[in-house]
């Protein structure tokens, strides 16, 4: 459907149901939502399992949207009219508001981290917590409390290539699970549009998250998102990066840890010799500096890695 185009309308809303939500990209999947670019929406999404209320005690299995649960339970695909592929979607973040509950699970899965720590053979443990977005703070069951930083772990465009694709891992082609803690509201995030249209996919709130994700989940949480979805072209680099509050971040996903550093660094590189006006060598001097390489996550089949140019570094 098309969304509303009168200035004075206020964000286009867009609420998680069956027929508007997904677990798996794909590029044969139908828009449930057909804006212009400049459109701002307002998109509500659940948690990353979809789960339809919250848990009463740790571990509950409530029911969810997608019983199958394939991947993450997103909200779209969003078409954005005449966007194509050279071109970047720019999502603007205005707002990140989570729902009042959340939980977090470690150690639930067998993977290089819990092997390394003795944990792949569970039993998991779980964290529930209670929200007060007012308030910006987190309470645990037990009585700790930490201040929310909300953001989505996923942000992605429908792969270029046919049929369905996971939502777990994320791809330097066209994003997804991110996982991205700088990602606030302030932030814009740009992502390479693959297909016509791009068909945006939102979801797997976060209103806390470590740098890592180290134990596999961060506070995952349902979360309103105020965002303007725009297009643009000539961005400096081709792949996803990011102005954010903190500064310009560039990401690096691999299955290799020194791929994907590589590939963060090489477009922080990239970017900064441009600013600057200098050739690639005296970009790393510089960045050698002043960037910080972070451990954006390991919880996704694909390490993922981001380089953070902070906010007036170089003036």
């Amino acid at each position: 459907m098309a969304a509303p185009t009168p200035a004075d309308a206020g964000p286009v809303r867009l609420d998680p149901a069956p027929g508007t939500t997904a677990d798996v990209f794909s590029a044969g999947h139908a828009p449930v939502l057909t804006v212009d670019p400049g459109t701002r929406l307002g998109v509500r999404s659940l948690d990353a399992s979809g789960y339809l209320h919250p848990q009463e005690h740790p571990g509950q299995q409530q029911p969810t949207l997608h019983p199958e649960g394939r991947g993450h339970c997103l909200t779209g695909p969003v078409a954005v009219r005449g966007a194509r592929p050279g071109q970047h979607l720019a999502l603007r973040l205005h707002a990140l508001r989570p729902d009042p509950w959340g939980w977090t699970v470690a150690a639930a899965a067998d993977t290089p981290v819990t092997r390394r720590l003795g944990l792949a053979d569970g039993p998991p443990s779980w964290l529930l917590w209670e929200l007060d977005a007012d308030a910006g703070t987190g309470r645990e069951s037990r009585g700790l409390v930490r201040d929310l930083a909300p953001f989505l772990g996923v942000m992605g465009v429908a792969p270029a290539e046919p049929g369905e694709h996971s939502t777990i891992p994320p791809r330097a082609a066209s994003g997804g699970n991110i996982d991205c803690k700088d990602l606030v509201a302030g932030s814009t995030l740009y992502l390479p549009v693959a297909v016509d249209d791009a068909l945006l996919y939102l979801g797997d709130g976060h209103a806390a998250q470590g740098d890592g994700e180290v134990g596999g989940t961060a506070i995952e949480c349902p979360m309103t998102t105020e965002l303007t979805v725009d297009v643009v072209a000539d961005r400096p680099l081709a792949g996803v990066h990011a102005e954010t509050p903190a500064g310009l971040v560039t990401f690096g996903f691999d299955a290799d840890l020194n791929a994907a550093t590589g590939d963060a660094l090489d477009a922080m590189v990239v970017w900064m010799a441009g600013l600057h006006d200098v050739d690639k060598a005296t970009a790393l001097a510089l960045a050698s500096t002043v960037v910080d390489l972070r451990v954006t996550q390991v919880a996704n089949q694909t390490w993922g890695v981001h380089a953070l140019l902070p906010s007036g570094a170089l003036r």
